[in-house]
């Protein structure tokens, strides 16, 4: 362990402990797992469930973040990383993940030491919002030299639509990269999210959140207490997803071929999801 991880252990337990004198009674508390597929509004349920510390003994920041794979590397990190981690959080830790719905992590997920929820995006935001990400705000993810290299942005999109199948790095397409996630779907104890539902209908959704923790751990605090601090925790300018604050940008952007090679890969995807009622879009 570096110094700098050493100094920002230490101070993350000295910042638990501060929350469990500020809050009396902090037993039988859970573990708060916000589950987010890529592009989907991962930094703002950060925010949002780090706003319960300010009426609850939960964490102040984050314990930590795990995803599938190395962003610089591309390379997939082995089940058995992501148990590891998941058995590495405690009570009143708040968490962040790109966690894939294997059954051994929903498991671990959905018993009783968890409050879980799971964030996500239309797809074809998705991918729009891939292109601006790994072209202009990450210069050390795995693709960025090779979307830079690419003429334009609908050549760009196009990848981030069908993945690099020949790059010797692992990137499918948008639905082979969302099939490892949709078993949240199926689990009554993970709260799902549609990231757009948090622009549109805010109050509601914060609520539904609310309510989630609330079924698991009563916080002694006013309702209204309760949902303005998860209001007010939310930052935009900290969330690289609000780049534009909008939703259905992918009109904007997708023309006759992104659509078809879409829906060529996607199959009823968006339908599974609840954006669609049918293919013709």
């Amino acid at each position: 362990m570096t110094l700098r991880s050493t100094i920002r252990s230490l101070l993350y337990q000295t910042e638990k402990l501060a929350q469990r004198i500020r809050f009396a009674g902090s037993e039988g508390w859970p573990i708060l797992l916000g589950i987010s597929f890529p592009k989907s509004g991962t930094h703002l349920l950060d925010q949002i469930l780090l706003g319960f510390s300010k009426v609850a003994p939960f964490a102040k920041r984050l314990h930590s973040f795990y995803a599938e794979y190395e962003g610089e590397t591309g390379r997939k990190r082995v089940p058995e990383q992501a148990l590891a981690w998941l058995d590495s959080l405690r009570p009143l830790d708040v968490a962040s993940a790109h966690l894939f719905a294997r059954p051994e992590a929903a498991a671990r997920a959905t018993s009783g030491g968890f409050v879980p929820y799971f964030i996500f995006r239309d797809p074809r935001d998705v991918v729009v919002s891939h292109v601006f990400y790994v072209t202009d705000m990450e210069a050390r993810h795995v693709h960025h030299d090779y979307y830079q290299s690419l003429p334009d942005f609908d050549a760009r999109l196009k990848v981030s639509i069908l993945g690099r199948p020949d790059a010797g790095i692992e990137f499918p397409d948008i639905a082979a990269r969302f099939a490892p996630y949709l078993g949240w779907l199926d689990h009554p104890e993970v709260l799902t999210i549609h990231f757009e539902d948090l622009i549109h209908e805010r109050t509601a959704t914060l609520t539904r959140i609310m309510d989630h923790l609330l079924a698991r751990a009563p916080i002694p605090a006013p309702r209204e207490r309760i949902l303005d601090a998860l209001e007010t925790a939310i930052n935009p300018s900290k969330s690289p997803t609000f780049r534009s604050g909008k939703t259905g940008e992918w009109k904007k952007y997708f023309k006759e071929e992104h659509k078809r090679v879409f829906k060529e890969v996607a199959g009823d995807l968006l339908v599974k999801l609840g954006y669609e009622s049918n293919n013709d879009w």
